[in-house]
């Protein structure tokens, strides 16, 4: 019987072979090939990253401060909004963080107040640490299959949601604004889950062409603020209205 691990997911959710818990990759094996079709799962998936992470103006206790501030601000973020931190699978990525939340996890969580109560999360540190400690965050929103091993996870999914994240119309769109957040959800996302959600103020979000690599695509953006409370003290900082810290990077058609 598989074992939870650190992050609340099933290490290895298949069952085990030949009464061994870890997978043998050899292709030779059947018995292992069907083992690892066995370890897959729908995930919804999270990829965040901090903008100029290695900038030279930063120190190395600079960075280490920043990244304590990114999973303070992601888990306070996700329990504010009803996403259980505990029970999502998490990978370190040194700049940013692979998140993946259980199928069950309703996906309208992820973008109906994440913007805002993220966008909240980042002003708050921000507004305790130096110029050189603060941040900025680009986040992709993707969800499909992930297939795991005894090494962490894989998937052409999680691939995809970093050639997102990764994509330089996504760096740039960042760059030349004052937004504290940049989330780009796939076509995937947006299609089955933005453009369906209430709350989700699917309007405010801008279609941006993707070329990462070998992927050519596109994104639905956000770009996410908090300059309505930005003179206020983050003790005193209260989660605005959910459009009053989003705005659109450019005027696009609907599909």
């Amino acid at each position: 019987m598989s074992t939870p691990d650190q992050h609340g997911f099933d290490a290895h959710p298949e069952p085990s072979v030949g009464g061994c818990c870890a997978l043998s990759l050899d292709v030779g094996d059947s018995a292992a090939r069907e083992a690892v079709g066995r370890a897959a799962a729908h995930c919804t998936i999270v990829a965040v990253d901090i903008e100029g992470f290695g900038q030279h103006r930063r120190s190395n206790a600079n960075r280490v401060r920043i990244r304590r501030g990114l999973y303070k601000a992601m888990q306070a973020a996700f329990e504010g909004v009803g996403i259980p931190w505990l029970s999502c699978h998490r990978e370190d990525r040194g700049d940013g963080i692979l998140i993946l939340a259980r199928a069950e996890t309703p996906k309208a969580l992820f973008v109906d107040r994440l913007p805002c109560v993220l966008a909240l999360e980042l002003a708050r540190h921000n507004a305790n640490h130096p110029r050189e400690e603060q941040m900025r965050l680009r986040l992709a929103l993707h969800a499909g299959e992930i297939n795991y091993d005894e090494y962490g996870v894989t998937g052409y999914s999680i691939i995809h949601a970093f050639r997102l994240l990764d994509a330089p119309s996504l760096k740039l769109a960042l760059a030349g604004s004052s937004a504290i957040l940049a989330i780009i959800g796939s076509e995937w996302f947006f299609d089955e889950v933005i453009q369906h959600s209430e709350f989700s103020n699917a309007a405010a979000y801008s279609p941006l062409e993707v070329k990462s690599k070998d992927v050519e695509t596109r994104g639905w953006v956000l770009l996410g603020s908090t300059s309505n409370v930005s003179g206020h003290s983050s003790a005193g900082l209260r989660a605005p209205r959910y459009r009053s810290c989003s705005r659109t990077i450019r005027r696009g058609p609907r599909r």
